[in-house]
């Protein structure tokens, strides 16, 4: 994301003004809390898409400002809510905001969050920009129960997986995307060709953070390597090789599921596995394949040179994503 970082730098500050200025409040905690994780250094990915669209788009208004800002939002409450359900003790390399303030504090401030997120989708005074994002954030919470329901379930069948991921993850890269096609009054087409531009980058991003979670530079993720396997969460690289297995190795891979504290210990085992067994390499054109989609969605939008090559160079590098 970094060309997009540089070339959007001016407009993220507008956005970055208008978070701070929607999480104050006289209940001192809600700040406090709030600015613990949006201060923590995330990349801001889906409002910095909103702005990139908006700008491919060709949008001269100001109304992206209020919307990328919900957008991210929407995206720190889904966190607050994620760890408190995941029993998070870390996040982006330091100790959870759930640790410090209680499960509680995370879940009402998330709460907080949401509200003010449609508060700021309300000042574009478009409804189908808010049919969107309300839609959007529905999926995500619908997808965040499927994970719960699906925790330790290694038989969970690839199209449950990917319903799972498109809700919790790519359904907001989407959002983030479509909903400028709407700002700029553009025809229906074109708001598609955004959905699906968005959708495929969320789809490729969040496979790709599956797959680092095993083979990542160790401290490049800004969490724990092997976090999801450590919490015994069911990802597609798990599933990919309990597959490919032998039967023992299967009761192995299950006995890990039911016990948490053999983990750590297995952990390498687990990595090498996934090395013989192809499943990282499979991943990887996994990635490419919906980075090209991705790409396929870019190529029939017009707009300009630099948020073209911009975007190019994001869906060219994901597949050799450190962090």
């Amino acid at each position: 994301m970094d060309t997009l970082s540089i070339l959007f730098s001016d407009e993220m500050k507008t956005v970055e003004a208008l978070l701070s200025k929607n999480i104050s409040s006289g209940i001192a905690l809600i700040p406090d809390l709030s600015h613990y994780l949006l201060d923590a250094g995330g990349k801001r990915i889906r409002p910095l898409l909103t702005l990139a669209c908006a700008g491919l788009m060709g949008y001269e208004g100001e109304l992206h400002y209020p919307l990328a800002a919900a957008v991210e939002c929407i995206h720190t409450a889904t966190l607050l809510h994620d760890d408190v359900v995941d029993q998070a003790e870390e996040r982006r390399g330091k100790a959870s905001a759930r640790l410090v303030w209680g499960n509680s504090a995370n879940v009402l401030v998330g709460d907080f969050l949401f509200s003010r997120a449609f508060q700021l989708m309300v000042e574009t005074k478009t409804l189908k920009v808010l049919e969107i994002l309300a839609r959007a954030s529905s999926r995500i919470a619908e997808g965040e129960v499927l994970q719960l329901l699906s925790l330790k379930n290694l038989t969970m069948t690839e199209e449950h997986y990917f319903n799972i991921i498109e809700r919790k993850t790519a359904e907001l890269f989407a959002a983030a995307c479509e909903v400028t096609g709407y700002l700029a009054q553009k025809p229906q087409d074109t708001c598609d060709h955004l959905r699906r531009l968005g959708l495929h980058l969320g789809l490729a991003f969040q496979l790709q953070d599956d797959l680092l979670d095993y083979t990542a530079a160790g401290g490049s993720l800004g969490k724990t390597i092997g976090k999801d396997f450590l919490e015994g969460k069911v990802t597609w690289p798990w599933l990919t090789l309990y597959q490919r297995v032998s039967p023992s190795e299967k009761t192995w891979m299950q006995g890990l599921m039911d016990n948490e504290d053999q983990r750590p210990s297995a952990l390498p085992q687990m990595i090498q596995l996934m090395h013989s067994h192809t499943v990282v390499s499979d991943m990887e054109s996994l990635v490419i394949h919906h980075t090209q989609r991705a790409e396929e969605a870019l190529h029939a939008l017009a707009g300009p040179k630099a948020i073209h090559d911009a975007f190019g160079d994001i869906l060219q590098s994901l597949a050799h994503r450190q962090h």
